[in-house]
């Protein structure tokens, strides 16, 4: 039992070192990989100096405008979760650069509706082929693995959605077998992974929970 006990904790600490090394990845990598990948895809420089300072949520702003147009802003904010003042902000900014454009109702100046401009409809575009090109890819890395596997990575995914690392958790009872041998898969799972197979599973996980 102090042989199990001693092997989890090794485990554990190895965990969270790989975990801070996916984090790091992700915020030092992958926006300045995904803008490059767009800027590489346009010949329109306007969209190019636009992506260069876009930010994964402005771009998300666009998205929700080209897929829902003409929108208002409450119905983004509802989509997004993102408070009416930042709604404001966002749309105010993406105005300013021509990428959209705003119209009020005849009966109504108030309630403004904002649909993208052909610069928007372009960012709109390339954006869209970039979630299309990553998805082609993980269905590839993820074509390794067999149905138990995948079982396994879709049911911790879903784990890791519903805990806080923050919050005080109940105190685990001691792991099963079969439990010891699900996290000892995991961990090879993860030593398998090189840099690439790291950026692919990134993706994964933004499209799962994020976008």
């Amino acid at each position: 039992m102090e042989h199990s006990a001693a092997q989890k904790e090794i485990l554990l600490n190895e965990m969270l070192v790989q975990v801070g090394l996916i984090q790091k990845r992700f915020q030092s990598e992958g926006e300045d990989e995904e803008k490059r990948w767009m800027m590489a895809q346009t010949s329109d420089p306007k969209a190019v100096e636009f992506l260069k300072e876009a930010t994964t949520v402005i771009l998300h702003v666009v998205d929700a405008i080209g897929e829902m147009q003409p929108v208002n802003g409450i119905a983004i904010s509802k989509h997004f979760g993102i408070p009416r003042g930042s709604i404001s902000k966002l749309t105010r900014r993406l105005l300013e650069q021509e990428v959209i454009h705003s119209q009020s109702l005849p009966d109504n100046k108030k309630e403004v509706w904002f649909s993208l401009t052909p610069l928007g409809q372009t960012i709109f575009e390339v954006h869209k082929q970039l979630h299309a090109h990553m998805e082609q890819h993980i269905r590839r890395f993820l074509g390794k693995y067999n149905v138990e596997q995948m079982q396994f990575l879709v049911q911790c995914m879903k784990d890791t959605v519903q805990t806080s690392w923050v919050a005080e958790e109940p105190v685990q009872q001691e792991e099963s077998p079969q439990e010891a041998t699900a996290m000892g898969d995991m961990l090879e799972l993860l030593q398998q992974l090189d840099d690439s197979q790291l950026k692919k599973a990134k993706e994964l996980i933004r499209i799962a929970f994020v976008d």
